[in-house]
């Protein structure tokens, strides 16, 4: 038999492997054999199917991969030895690969990859996964300027299919809507432009018919099911001068603007994280640095700069540093006062 795969990575057998891990190995040494590969080469040399705990496991195991390869159009052909014909082995025809020619560089392959963990979860997380493994198998591995990058963004709720497909077809939405500051809901119609993520969390962007001006919607204020209209019904364009930064989030306090804080050395990374500049204090907060943050959702911010308490001291805008101050006295308050010692 011709040889296989030199023992690589799909050697170094990891305490834990994912099927999607193991379905990557196996694309790949199917894919490099020069040859093909027994069962016997399978469970010895990829990564993921020494775990198999007995013979019947490893085999259940390669049935369900196999099929999974098939699914995703990959053309799995099995070969049999001339002198052994009971001798079966495989490998991937990539001759008869249903895929286009594909042009993906590393780093856009890592983006691809990142993106990915947008469904992860969801109903289109094991379709997601199954699209890159295919594209890994046929593209260059992803940029490792990019390996273990971590979204930090909620999964889509349950409001996101029907505004997605509104999206697509033109539609007026109609929901009920919580807003921010007083807790009141009422019901809004909207005709959806996109679906945005911002300070780590979704949003629609669109025109709102009730006030007649673009406004940004936060999902999780949208309360019960999104009613879609017919199709064509929207007709209100996005201006070309217009993003999402510029858009009001309906029922906050205030609108989108830029926030100055405070930030002790080395403290309060998730802040770090937001801001769009960094520079070095000088007088009352010499050796603290100043960043400057999009405000964008008041109190989504002014919960996350008050849960680093002394770390943080917001500057400007007054109605940010108030919010913040509310939710350090709130805490306070809880706390009650301290327990007798001894």
């Amino acid at each position: 038999m011709a040889p296989i795969m030199p023992p690589t990575r799909l050697e170094a057998m990891s305490t834990t492997v994912t099927p999607a891990e193991r379905l990557l190995d196996l694309v790949i040494a199917l894919t490099h054999t020069e040859h093909r590969m027994t069962k016997a080469d399978v469970r010895r040399h990829v990564n993921g199917y020494s775990h198999a705990g007995n013979d019947d496991a490893f085999e259940r195991m390669f049935e369900r991969d196999k099929v999974t390869l098939r699914e995703l159009g990959i053309p799995l052909v099995t070969l049999t030895d001339d002198a052994h014909g009971d001798d079966i082995g495989y490998r991937i025809d990539l001759d008869g690969y249903d895929l286009p020619h594909v042009d993906l560089t590393p780093a856009e392959i890592g983006v691809l990859s990142v993106a990915a963990q947008v469904w992860d979860g969801e109903h289109l997380d094991l379709p997601a996964r199954r699209a890159l493994t295919k594209l890994r198998a046929v593209s260059p591995a992803a940029s490792g300027e990019l390996s273990g990058h971590v979204l930090r963004i909620p999964p889509p709720s349950a409001t996101f299919d029907p505004l997605l497909s509104a999206i697509a077809d033109r539609a007026v939405v109609t929901f009920t809507y919580r807003a921010a500051t007083s807790r009141a809901a009422s019901q809004r119609r909207v005709e959806p432009w996109r679906l945005v993520v911002r300070d780590g969390a979704w949003y629609v962007l669109g025109h709102d018919l009730v006030r007649d001006a673009e406004r940004l919607f936060r999902l999780t204020r949208i309360t019960g099911a999104v009613r879609v209209g017919a199709a064509g019904s929207a007709v209100h364009p996005r201006s070309a001068a217009t993003d999402e930064g510029a858009a009001s989030v309906d029922g906050a306090s205030g609108t989108t603007s830029t926030a100055r804080v405070a930030v002790r050395p080395e403290r309060a990374a998730q802040v770090r994280l937001r801001a769009t500049s960094v520079t070095t204090g000088d007088g009352r907060w010499a050796g603290w640095d100043l960043l400057a943050l999009p405000v964008g959702d008041v109190e989504d911010l002014a919960g996350l700069l008050a849960g680093h308490t002394d770390a943080v001291v917001v500057l400007d805008p007054p109605h940010l540093r108030d919010a913040v101050v509310s939710r350090l006295r709130a805490a306070a308050a809880l706390a009650g006062p301290e327990a007798p010692r001894g």
